[in-house]
């Protein structure tokens, strides 16, 4: 029997992840599925498990391939479905006309089976683990995009922007933006420090605050200065949800192994020292449920905007004003 194709994109750089699952999925539309029939696309968290399951295992629609990707399937509360699951890939029992995809962007679930499935989905022939790069691999990586975007930096000043910015999806942003901003000319260490020392500031944190809070007025406030500023809401909105996201992993942290410091986390979620100790206070003060809840609200606003489904702009206002 033909071994079942199982692809396992994990790790902690995310950013280098979900792009190799965008091009696998775009490439598998390209060669296979030009009218998308055949590509599916769940999230584990929010979508039906016998759904999931039943899609898993139906054969093509009048094509030879099937693709399905779970995101965060390792995240599923539910115990039941991940031991099915890992019958399934244990057996060897999905169709071999399927490519089954597994991406995990979220936090791991603590339960065994959980733990189980990641172990056999790590082992398999086609998992694919993006570690956190280093300052060193940062800096290479940051050359390179700013090469094939069209621009060009100094090595010292793309030295700098690994060190000072860090999140790689914050890079991702702040590179487009010196591209066009420098228009062709290379990009040096000063024209680094001042996007830096824009970008990264106290008015995320406090609009976050502001935001969970349930502080409108000023949550309003501080989204349309930034908005003054020129910053566009696709950037605005990474950054809320890079924010959340950060703070969903310092809590999980936090109740794990208590009275942690801000500088022991950094180290340990390989954070700038910065971003932990301006996120320590929100951590401790709200809960997981919050900090979740909210998440959750961001993960529809992201999904409804790439579909078109609703402007961004928009969706962001009617997410502060619904917390």
């Amino acid at each position: 029997m033909t071994p079942s194709m199982i692809i396992y994109i994990y790790g902690d750089d995310t950013f280098r992840s979900r792009e190799f699952l965008r091009k696998s999925v775009n490439e598998f539309k390209a060669k296979r599925d030009p009218q998308g029939y055949n590509t599916l696309i769940f999230d584990a968290e929010s979508d039906d498990p016998g759904k999931i399951l039943q899609d898993m295992l139906a054969l093509p629609f009048l094509a030879e391939k099937r693709m399905v990707v779970i995101q965060n399937l390792l995240s599923a509360k539910d115990k039941d479905f991940l031991e099915r699951v890992r019958e399934l890939v244990e057996g060897n029992k999905i169709p071999d006309t399927n490519v089954a995809v597994v991406w995990q962007g979220e936090p791991i679930g603590k339960s065994g089976e959980a733990k189980k499935l990641q172990e056999i989905l790590a082992k398999g022939k086609f998992a694919y683990e993006f570690v956190a790069m280093s300052q060193a691999e940062l800096t290479k990586w940051i050359i390179k995009e700013m090469k094939e975007r069209g621009g060009k930096i100094d090595a010292r000043a793309a030295s700098i922007l690994a060190t000072d910015a860090g999140d790689v999806w914050l890079l991702n942003s702040l590179i487009d933006q010196l591209v066009a901003f420098k228009n062709g000319a290379e990009i040096g260490t000063a024209d680094v420090r001042l996007f830096i020392d824009e970008k990264v500031d106290d008015n995320i944190f406090n609009m976050v605050d502001a935001i969970i809070s349930g502080n409108k007025k000023l949550a309003f406030k501080l989204i349309n200065e930034q908005r003054r500023l020129g910053e566009d809401e696709s950037y605005l909105f990474a950054m809320i949800m890079r924010q959340f996201k950060i703070l969903l992993q310092m809590r999980d942290l936090w109740e794990r192994e208590d009275n942690l410091t801000s500088d022991v986390m950094a180290k340990k979620m390989k954070l700038h020292p910065f971003v932990a100790k301006k996120s320590m206070p929100i951590v401790r003060k709200f809960t997981m449920t919050d900090l979740r809840r909210a998440y959750d609200e961001l993960l529809e606003i992201d999904v409804k905007t790439k579909t078109g489904l609703a402007d961004q702009a928009v969706l962001i206002d009617f997410f502060v004003g619904k917390l």
